[in-house]
């Protein structure tokens, strides 16, 4: 397939909403009297395929995901990027992950483009309430946060996880301090009942108008932090590969439980769409030949299939989308935005271009969805992806990697590589592969910047997550002083005096820059080791061709640069120096603040 081929292709399958009303398949429903559809999207953190009872798993307990499922339309061959940000992006955007440049997890990576626009925007232009309640990963700073891109009540935590570096300092799952839209606020109990909580009273307090509810939690992401209660039942199974995982997703599903349960209540569950997915393959759910991975292989971070196949329920009564249907097309996660479009009738904001389809045919009318190639790909790198790391999917064959065929239909363990019986299909798989990086990588070289002299945040705290080149993305890295640096994409919004206080420690920590922090004892029993004491002695800054060097005081918690700033994207990179002016690292927090 040529370049012109496949770009037809794309136009013809693509979903692409003008700024025009999108006609749903279930006919407009805006105008007609009906009540638009609510729609509560929960994806879960690292959980895989065979992570659920009613997946075949005899070891986990997931009563209430199993009635969900029994309940639900159930996508059996649904795909996402093998790790956390990427599938995000896509899932938020309908665009692929390489396209949003968000491919990475951190090093300024996990960032989606400004331009493009987001499942909340969509939904809030079209009068709803849109609330978001746990992970988000695609920024801290504006104008990535969730209340950036369109959500209107937020409660997350920072980062890629909790106890991440953005996040406030010394969580742990327990009693944490999280952001409430944008402030930093103390909760009580388990994250996870945490989000559900505020989930709930979202839902509540908007039963009367329409919402779109995105609650997408942290666990079980590591560290594997939960209670005893629901630890324990697994703790004594030698088939059990984590205890601390599989109480987690019990834990969940508990909570599940609870949202489904206040749905019947509030006399909303037949007008709202449920959707369950998860957000790659699993991370402890199957190790060492211990515990179920549904025949596949592979697990997060893999382009086999174990690593992106995942399980994606969708139930909503009044929709007809209900009563245990499995729907075998062949989809993804860029394939929710346009679908959610169709289905609820919705104008978007501006002219917005999925690289997804509607499978709305599929789900509502049972059509079978035209043959398509589909590729997911990320990167763990600042740089641009590597070619031909990718999984490439049409119908059941799979290329995996550029080089290696499998057919899943007949092979589902990809054990036997077909690339030299099948040279057809390595061929045909390669060329529509060729053509969609040609069209993604167009972009490859724009960073995203973080703004910074906005009036919507300032100051803005800049940690080390977003460094480009190496970063010690969790706060162990932060207590043990990991000997790293880089620098932070920025773009300045207004011209002015800017306050920059560089610390080691975050504000909440309240420590001296050369200070260790005690030991922390996790919930789990575990001790986190005390900080690593470093001889700062002074600071170097570097930012729009300014090169200064700061000495520190005793007992200092920060040093503070102030520099005239214009406008536009600049790089800003800062070190620590000790008194023979060796580099000792970066400084891990950078708190800048534009004088009013």
């Amino acid at each position: 397939m040529n370049r012109r081929d496949f770009l037809q292709v794309v136009a013809m399958s693509a979903g692409v909403v003008a700024s025009g009303r999108a006609t749903s398949v279930l006919g407009n429903r805006r105008g007609t009297g009906k009540v638009p559809p609510n729609v509560i999207l929960i994806l879960t953190d690292d959980q895989g395929y065979g992570d659920l009872g009613c997946h075949g798993n005899e070891l986990i307990k997931t009563p209430n995901l199993d009635r969900l499922y029994a309940e639900s339309i159930r996508l059996t061959d649904f795909h996402v990027s093998p790790c956390c940000t990427p599938t995000r992006a896509s899932l938020m955007t309908g665009l692929d992950a390489l396209r949003t440049g968000a491919w990475g997890t951190t090093w300024g990576r996990s960032l989606p483009r400004k331009d493009a626009v987001t499942m909340a925007e969509v939904f809030a232009a079209n009068g709803y309430r849109t609330g978001h309640f746990g992970k988000w990963h695609l920024g801290d700073n504006y104008p990535y946060r969730p209340e950036d891109r369109g959500f209107q009540e937020v409660l997350r935590h920072g980062g890629g996880g909790v106890g991440q570096t953005p996040d406030y300092w010394g969580n742990d799952y327990f009693d944490d301090t999280y952001f409430h839209n944008g402030k930093p606020e103390k909760f009580t109990g388990y994250c996870t009942d945490v989000w559900f909580d505020h989930a709930l009273k979202f839902v509540e307090q908007n039963k009367d108008r329409p919402f779109f509810c995105y609650l997408p939690t942290n666990a079980p992401h590591s560290p594997y932090y939960v209670a005893d209660e629901y630890r324990n039942p697994y703790a004594d199974n030698s088939g059990v590969p984590h205890a601390s995982f599989y109480g987690m997703i019990t834990h969940i599903d508990e909570n599940v439980g609870r949202l489904m349960k206040r749905l019947e209540d509030l006399k909303l569950e037949a007008n709202t769409i449920l959707i369950f997915m998860t957000d790659n393959g699993t991370a402890a759910g199957y190790t060492k030949g211990k515990g179920f991975n549904s025949g596949m292989r592979g697990t997060k971070g893999s382009y086999y299939e174990g690593g992106h196949r995942v399980p994606c329920f969708i139930r909503w009564p009044n929709g007809q989308l209900k009563g245990g249907r499995d729907m075998e097309d062949l989809c993804a996660h860029i394939d929710l935005l346009p679908t959610l479009i169709d289905v609820c009738g919705l104008t978007s904001p501006r002219e917005t271009k999925c690289d997804g389809i509607s499978f709305a045919s599929a789900l509502v009318q049972q059509k079978t969805l035209p043959e398509r190639t589909l590729v997911v790909q990320y990167s763990q790198t600042t740089t641009p992806p590597e070619k031909w790391n990718a999984a490439v999917m049409r119908r059941h064959w799979r290329l995996v990697n550029g080089r290696e065929l499998y057919d899943v239909r007949e092979d589902p363990g990809q054990e036997n590589d077909l690339a030299e019986k099948r040279p057809d299909a390595v061929k045909r798989l390669r060329s529509d592969y060729e053509a969609w990086w040609l069209d993604v990588s167009r972009r490859f070289d724009e960073t995203c910047n973080i703004i910074v002299g906005s009036d919507h945040e300032n100051p803005a705290c800049l940690t080390a997550f977003d460094w480009h080149t190496s970063t010690p993305w969790n706060q162990a890295h932060v207590r043990q002083g990991a000997r790293l640096n880089g620098f932070w994409a920025i773009e300045v919004e207004h011209a002015g005096t800017y306050e920059v206080a560089l610390r080691r420690w975050p504000k909440e920590a309240d420590a001296p820059l050369t200070a260790p922090l005690p030991a922390h004892k996790a919930v789990d029993g575990s001790f986190q080791p005390p900080g690593k004491s470093l001889p700062i002695a002074k600071a170097r800054l570097q930012v729009a061709g300014i090169d200064q060097t700061t000495p520190a005081t005793e007992g200092d918690k920060e040093i503070v640069f102030r520099v005239n700033l214009k406008t536009g994207r600049m790089k800003l990179q800062t070190w620590f120096l000790d008194q023979e002016d060796q580099e000792l690292c970066g400084a891990y927090y950078a708190y800048i603040n534009r004088l009013l």
